[in-house]
């Protein structure tokens, strides 16, 4: 049978069908394009950066600078890229950079989910459109007749848009996870290629990371101001005469 003969028996719910595939496909084949890149490319990007973070880090900067097309790339050199950035600094944007790489990682999700989630009811509205169409034309004096021979052609054509939806719905659906599993990968990856590179940090940071401002607590000498002088408002007693030497004057 043909498919466009199918369409046009399936009734008004393939229109809707037919648009929500074809939205489905197009973020499907978009998915499957970038996700392709980032796998073949991401292992060595991090080795790259990682070896070269422990000799020289200007270089590595310069090898996440150069793979910024890239979500682990641009992950990676967010910290880099920093003049003078401490511990903490350091830290918080790698964690600032995850999140919004994660988050462009997620693009296209929320489609997929609706259209999993409207695909069989509008199959299911459409049989039930094909067979109140179908029953609408029988009398109860033609049941067992030639008049209804073509009812049950009817019921079964206006199946043809619920299988369509979940045909749809099921392919979304495995791409869906898909994704979904490649998603959970790359949060993997991220965490791990953070803490090796955080680890190099602790262990020898960059030569502009000691000159800055920040000095360690037990290093920091205790320079206390100068008191000022206090002035006494009350000015000392005078001294209390001799007794004993006024009387033997006398």
């Amino acid at each position: 049978m043909d498919i466009l003969d199918l369409f046009q028996k399936g009734g008004p719910a393939m229109w809707p069908l037919a648009v929500l595939s074809i939205l489905a496909l197009s973020v499907i084949l978009e998915r499957l394009w970038f996700w392709l890149r980032i796998l073949n490319q991401e292992k060595e990007t991090v080795n790259r950066v990682l070896d070269a973070a422990q000799e020289n880090w200007d270089i590595a900067a310069d090898i996440a600078k150069q793979a910024t097309d890239q979500p682990i790339g641009r992950f990676l050199y967010a910290p880099l890229r920093l003049l003078k950035v401490d511990l903490e600094t350091f830290r918080l944007a790698l964690e600032a950079s995850a999140e919004d790489e994660l988050a462009g990682m997620r693009r296209g999700e929320k489609l997929l989910e609706a259209v999993i989630a409207l695909s069989p009811l509008l199959g299911l509205l459409g049989t039930v459109l094909g067979l109140i169409q179908s029953l609408r034309s029988i009398r109860i004096g033609d049941l067992g007749t030639e008049s209804t021979a073509g009812v049950t052609t009817g019921i079964g054509e206006s199946l043809i848009s619920t299988a369509t939806g979940l045909i749809v719905a099921i392919v979304s659906l495995v791409f869906y996870r898909l994704f979904q599993s490649f998603l959970v990968n790359q949060v993997k990856i991220f965490r791990k290629a953070g803490n090796e590179l955080e680890l190099l940090y602790r262990q020898s940071p960059p030569e502009f990371s000691k000159s800055t401002s920040i000095v360690p607590e037990a290093s920091r000498e205790t320079v206390n101001p100068p008191r000022k002088k206090s002035k006494n408002l009350f000015p000392q007693p005078p001294e209390e005469p001799n007794v004993t030497d006024s009387l033997d004057s006398e």
